[in-house]
């Protein structure tokens, strides 16, 4: 419930708690919080417990964390059923990050076949422009469209 709760925040909130209630009424207060969670957890218990009787016998290793939907996709991907640890076991991220790399600094380097395509630094020139199409070539002529 406070697992982000560091020690400087833990002092912090034990002093402003004295400073509060002061030294003589603190364990009195302390007691009546942890009755009162006490008893928030045994009306949480009795309501998962009713609404599991409710829900039958085929419902009876039904468990709660499993709306949560982390846990729910946690539950379902971990299921052998749909072969998906052999899928994620078979993976290599780094092999195919280091194909892709490859691949992409053997495109990088200029070509002896094709000269006109690389500039004068060696690497693809992507701002460059379209050729324009000789003025004699015209779009074909559809009659239906006019």
């Amino acid at each position: 419930m406070f697992n982000d709760i560091g020690p400087l925040e833990l002092v912090t909130i034990i002093v402003l708690a004295v400073l509060v209630f002061g030294p003589d009424k603190l364990p009195k207060v302390i007691q009546d919080v942890m009755r009162t969670i006490r008893k928030i957890r045994e009306f949480s218990e009795s309501a998962k417990a009713d609404i599991r009787e409710e829900l039958g016998p085929e419902f009876k290793d039904f468990d709660f964390e499993d709306l949560n939907p982390k846990t729910f996709l946690r539950k379902q991907l971990d299921n052998d059923e749909l072969g998906l640890k052999e899928i994620r076991n078979g993976f290599d991220l780094k092999k195919e990050m280091a194909e892709v790399t490859e691949a992409v600094q053997s495109a990088d380097t200029p070509s002896s076949s094709s000269p006109s395509a690389s500039s004068s630094s060696g690497r693809l020139d992507m701002t460059k422009k379209p050729e324009e199409p000789e003025k004699d070539d015209r779009p074909p002529f559809d009659a239906d469209a006019t």
